[in-house]
């Protein structure tokens, strides 16, 4: 798919809310990001990114980021490690299926925010806002390149 042509359709008021509110729940970080060139390994793509975008600093290292590539019709969701030693691989796997049949059928904001809220609920569970005030290290904004 034609990169503009995503970004045209992708609701980002929507996407924004849905990172906010999951954010509102706990202490960790989501970032969306739209790549407007073909990626062949969006894993890799999605990790190198994530270092790029400094989502490695976070206090708590709890940093989520679900990678969309359309042109190459991938995407890849990768956490920091903070997340991921709470989760385990199985986690992220779960997050790109409750994206992928939204994908599919060509609904791509509800499928982002599917996956915002599934990595929402999880950095609920494993870093709440409870006992500790919470600052928002990284915009909120999707992304692209």
């Amino acid at each position: 798919m034609n990169p503009q042509s995503f970004l045209s359709r992708l609701d980002h008021d929507r996407v924004v809310a849905a990172i906010r509110e999951a954010e509102d729940r706990s202490r960790g970080e989501i970032r969306v990001h739209v790549a407007r060139k073909a990626v062949e390994d969006p894993q890799r793509a999605a990790a190198a990114l994530f270092e790029k975008l400094g989502m490695a600093a976070t206090a708590d290292r709890n940093g989520v980021l679900l990678f969309v590539a359309p042109a190459s019709q991938r995407f890849a969701v990768v956490g920091d490690k903070g997340i991921h030693e709470k989760c385990g691989q199985g986690f992220w796997k779960d997050v790109a299926a409750a994206m992928e049949e939204d994908f599919r059928q060509g609904r791509f904001t509800d499928g982002i925010v599917k996956g915002v809220a599934k990595a929402g609920d999880a950095l609920a569970a494993h870093f709440p806002r409870i006992g500790r005030p919470d600052v928002n290290e990284l915009p909120d904004e999707v992304s692209e390149d």
